[in-house]
């Protein structure tokens, strides 16, 4: 049986890639509370620093926020909501030219699937 390819990147990343994708989807709309640390743990089978690791890379990118004291972390912004100005103040310079170049990427990474999926079904009855 053929196994599919190896994820090699960190753990606290692939949390961090899923919540950030669910948070994109609607599954944690702004305003909702993600799961407790604890819960999602126990979900990925990692240790609660790890799940902390995740939630600070969401915070970092402006999309949670956490409070001492609070149960989980509070979705405030969506993926496709940001924008390199709305980086906090003390973001380097270096992290916002390449944050704006990789919104820039995404956007034109939408524009050529939406061009893919149009040439797909103009082409499918060939």
């Amino acid at each position: 049986m053929a196994k599919g390819p190896v994820d090699r990147r960190k753990p606290y990343v692939r949390i961090a890639d899923d919540l950030r994708r669910d948070i994109a989807s609607g599954v944690y709309p702004v305003g909702e509370s993600l799961p407790p640390g604890a819960r999602l743990a126990e979900q990925y089978g990692v240790s609660g620093m790890t799940v902390s690791n995740a939630i600070a890379v969401l915070r970092e990118e402006g999309l949670v926020t956490t409070r001492q004291g609070a149960r989980g972390a509070t979705v405030i912004a969506t993926p496709g909501n940001q924008q390199a100005g709305d980086a906090p103040a003390e973001r380097s310079e270096e992290f916002k030219l390449l944050f704006g170049q990789l919104q820039e990427i995404k956007g034109q990474l939408r524009r050529l699937s939406a061009r893919l999926d149009d040439l797909d079904e103009r082409t499918k009855d060939l």
